[in-house]
């Protein structure tokens, strides 16, 4: 589809804002609204549902009933695999107004919206359908005169509160985990991109998903976010977001009734080219596509790129020339690799962060200025900076933007101890030929995920999830439902 042809189904969009609750869509019980505002031109997409502690109470009140009277929880695992796969089904066949609303609501490319997001949405949503009649329960070696039974039970009533980057994407790695062992959710998007996440509700709802089982309740982090925290009916969250705000859920559990909160938190992932790295050429690339995919909104972005001195200056040339395609262009345009900023609270932050390298004598080799001002929307351009430091706030902190902090090192346990020495622990890359440095080194990293000579492979059989200040759990693969069931052994005598 062309420029001009996105640009049209744009303009005749229909956008429902209002929340999702027990199979219906309503209103915020107050009547207050939010307005959601397009990152790409600064128009205003929808009036949202700002929904509070009422609509929460309303929402755990539906989940709840779906979830003690076994609508869902008491359907086969087949009839739970089919109904999924219907869902990912409709998902597909819905996959250019889903792309559209992403692309519309976050600002991200409208050729990744299509070829990534969505695609990788509904192959979550089938791969855990297709996985829930295929895990089986265990019977403990225990004496002929016992029988010891350890079989998992869905948790209950799970809140999913998910971020801004990647709203499909993130809310299926949650949802479909809960939903197929029998979970009743309720999903909070991020007020800054609700847009995908109320669709994907009516969507549930023709798959055959019933009400109840699964609420959207768009709203503000501080109303709805904490109320779902602080509420004494929900069983377990599952947060994705920064590392502060998922602080204040942990704290929103121990105050109230200590449901268990897992959370994928910040990163700020390290990229190691050592000299004898097998493809220059490929390493330049990939430190290139993955810092500023999705405008470097990633939580996995290799912010931080060590290159060994003696091939820092060729690598440093073959980046710098890869630069004119990555320039800021309109999303809805599919030649577009880069989009807008999600908002301009995340603009005039990233923006911060460059003004923090230049004032702290950081380098600027490429980029460094908001783009595209006479559009109304939130751009900025892919910005590297040479001769970084270790204190510097670019090298520490999480921007969440397209900025890219270089430093060389000459010594292998240097760059392992320079890559340690931070509070995330997301992911990490390593280009050797040498197979013992890498094995080495990937041992020696304290991060959930290292790629050996790719970055950013990625599939929905493998965990995802940090050390340290990057949260804990893990989403994805088998282990997911490890996070949204429990454990139960019954014991039976037998003689």
């Amino acid at each position: 589809m062309t420029n001009k042809l996105w640009h049209e189904r744009a303009a005749v969009l229909e956008m429902d804002g209002r929340a999702f609750i027990n199979g219906q869509r309503v209103n915020a019980i107050s009547g207050a609204t939010f307005e959601c505002i397009s990152p790409i031109d600064g128009r205003k997409l929808a009036d949202v549902a700002r929904c509070d502690s009422g609509d929460v109470d309303a929402a755990v009140t539906a989940a709840r009933a779906a979830f003690e009277d076994r609508r869902w929880a008491a359907k086969s695992p087949a009839e739970r695999k089919r109904i999924m796969g219907k869902f990912a089904d409709l998902i597909l066949a819905h996959a250019d107004e889903l792309a559209l609303l992403e692309t519309l609501d976050m600002g991200k490319p409208i050729k990744y919206s299509l070829s990534v997001d969505v695609p990788a949405v509904a192959r979550c949503i089938r791969w855990y359908g297709e996985a829930i009649d295929k895990v089986y329960d265990e019977i403990a070696p225990t004496p002929d005169s016992t029988l010891a039974l350890i079989t998992r039970e869905p948790v209950g009533v799970v809140a999913a509160i998910v971020p801004w980057n990647y709203p499909m994407i993130m809310a299926a790695w949650k949802i479909a985990p809960s939903l197929v062992v029998g979970n009743s959710v309720i999903l909070k998007p991020s007020e800054k991109s609700p847009l995908t996440a109320l669709r994907l509700a009516d969507i549930a709802l023709e798959a055959g998903i019933p009400p109840g089982v699964f609420n959207v309740i768009p709203g503000y982090g501080r109303e709805a976010g904490s109320a779902l925290g602080l509420h004494m009916d929900i069983d377990c969250i599952g947060f994705t977001g920064s590392t502060a705000i998922g602080k204040q859920i942990t704290q929103y559990a121990g105050q109230s009734n200590l449901k268990r909160v897992w959370t994928e938190l910040g990163g700020k992932s390290p990229n190691i080219v050592f000299a004898d790295c097998p493809d220059l050429d490929a390493a330049v690339r990939a430190a290139i596509d993955n810092i500023f995919f999705n405008q470097g909104e990633s939580c996995n972005a290799p912010s931080r790129l060590y290159v060994e001195a003696s091939v820092k200056d060729a690598f440093m040339e073959k980046a710098l020339a890869l630069m004119p395609s990555y320039q800021p262009g309109d999303p809805l345009d599919p030649a577009t690799t880069m989009g807008a900023i999600v908002d301009r609270i995340q603009l005039n932050s990233v923006l911060g962060f460059i003004e923090s390298g230049k004032a702290e004598g950081a380098n600027v080799l490429t980029g460094g200025n908001q783009a595209r001002l006479e559009t109304g929307g939130c751009y900025v351009e892919p910005t590297i900076f040479d001769h970084v430091n270790a204190g510097m706030k670019i090298a520490r902190e999480e921007i969440f933007g397209p900025v890219l902090s270089v430093f060389s090192f000459t010594e292998v346990d240097e760059v392992i101890r320079e890559a340690n020495a931070t509070a995330y622990g997301l992911h990490a890359g390593v280009w050797t030929v040498d197979i013992r440095k890498a094995h080495y080194v990937s041992r020696a990293l304290r991060v959930g995920t290292v790629h050996v000579n790719q970055y950013g492979d990625d599939d929905i059989t493998v965990p995802f999830g940090g050390y340290k200040q990057s949260g804990n759990g893990r989403d994805k693969s088998l282990h997911a439902f490890d996070k949204y069931t429990e454990l139960k052994t019954i014991w039976i005598k037998i003689t």
